[in-house]
This record gives structure tokens, sequence and C-alpha cells, in this order.
């Protein structure tokens, strides 16, 4: 019998005081994970939901996580906080484009370091469940980078998966499509491209953020045992017109 159960597994959700971050940290617990919620604001609130507990980790600092895992074994890493900034091209700063780089692919990088060589160490295998992005296919615009970070989740998932499939770690990602979220906001409220952006939907409407919860549980669970280094679109058919 295949088994999406997480039954004594322990998960840390970076992200995880609202949107993205949350609907998986709850996800992940409703299948039986413990789950530590970090972000850089408080997440009692999907404490308070998951039963688990807080951590705060600001990934400002990219190397903020970088002796946590020595500390307590964690099974499932989910790397999900993120910035975003927008301007045109030419007019965007060298200081939007390093806060950006620095917590979407430095930190992430850097933190599925710490945690592959924990599991290593261990011996005990795991699981990394990467966030990435419509922009990690695609270039957008106003968001260079952003785009940029995304580009390169998507490739270190695929290089981390070549190195540690055989070795007990499943590293792969999730690319959500255009998801209701506060990184979205300013999106939704311009009705021009709000309604643009509906019309290439091919389910015809934006996503939740719970609609990324089940992606996760799989990517995190035995029933994707044999499942390296894919990046699994949850779009709504975006990708797929």
């Amino acid at each position: 019998m295949i088994s999406f159960s997480l039954e004594g597994q322990r998960a840390l959700v970076t992200g995880a005081n609202t949107g993205i971050g949350q609907a998986i940290a709850v996800g992940l617990a409703e299948a039986g994970a413990e789950v530590i919620a970090a972000g850089r604001s408080s997440c009692a609130e999907t404490v308070a939901r998951t039963g688990g507990r807080e951590l705060r980790l600001d990934f400002a600092d990219p190397m903020a996580a970088r002796d946590l895992f020595e500390a307590e074994r964690i099974d499932i890493l989910v790397n999900n906080a993120g910035i975003i900034r927008r301007a045109d091209a030419v007019d965007f700063t060298e200081e939007d484009w390093d806060a950006v780089m620095d917590v979407n692919l430095k930190a992430l990088f850097f933190t599925c370091q710490a945690f592959g060589r924990a599991a290593l160490a261990r011996g005990t295998g795991g699981r990394i469940v990467n966030i990435a992005s419509l922009l990690s296919f695609q270039g957008g615009i106003r968001v260079p980078s952003y785009t940029a970070a995304k580009h390169g989740v998507a490739g270190i998932t695929k290089l981390l998966a070549n190195e540690w499939a055989g070795r007990g770690i499943n590293v792969n990602a999730i690319a959500p499509g255009y998801i209701e979220t506060n990184n979205t906001e300013a999106l939704r409220a311009d009705e021009a491209r709000n309604r643009a952006i509906l019309e290439r939907i091919p389910a015809g409407r934006w996503g939740q953020a719970d609609d990324i919860a089940g992606a996760a549980v799989f990517l995190a669970s035995p029933a994707a045992a044999y499942v390296h280094g894919a990046i699994l679109n949850v779009d709504g058919g975006w990708l797929a017109r």
C-alpha cells in the first residue's frame, strides 16, 4: 500500500507564518508530521493550527540556518521563505537585487547544504521540497532578481538531486502558479493585469495556498520515494497552454 503518512517525521517549513508556507505546514501536520514553523515574524497562528512549535529565522542572513540541523534530527525541509521587489529593469537597484537573491537563492542553497550534511552524517536520508515558481521557466516583467533566483532554485534542486539521490535524500521542488498570497497582492489589485492573468489560466481562477499543500505532502512522503529532481507545477494549467 502506497503511504502518504508522515507519522514519526519532523519537518521544518520556512516562511511558515502565512500564505503558502502556512498551508504547507498545516498539510504536513495533518499527514502526521511534527512541524517546526520558521519565520522572520511570528508563526503563532501556524503553530496553533499545527500543534508544532515556532522558530525565528531571518534569511536576510543567508547563513541563518547553518547550525540548525546539528542540534536535532529534521527529516523534511521545505524551503518556502522568499521576498519580491518590483521595478522596471532599467530602474532596478543593486540593493533590491541583492536582497532578493540573498533570501530566495543563497539562503536556500546554504540551508539545503546544512540539512544535507546532517542527514548524510546520520545516514538516515531525508526530503527537501523547494518552492520554485512559474518564473523558474518564464521571464515575467519587473521582477528581475526574483526571476533569476527562481531559475536558480530549479537548477539547484536538480543539482542536489543528482548528488544526493543515491544517498537517500530526495530533492524536489514545487512551482506554484498565480496564488493568492501577499506576494501577488499588487497584481491582483491591478484590474487589467488581474483580468489578463485569469484569462490565461485554464482552471479559470487564482490558486489558493491550500492548493500547494497536497503536492508538498506527496513529495515529503514515502509515495515519492523514486521522485528526484522534479519541478512539480501547481499552476491551474498555466504552463500547459
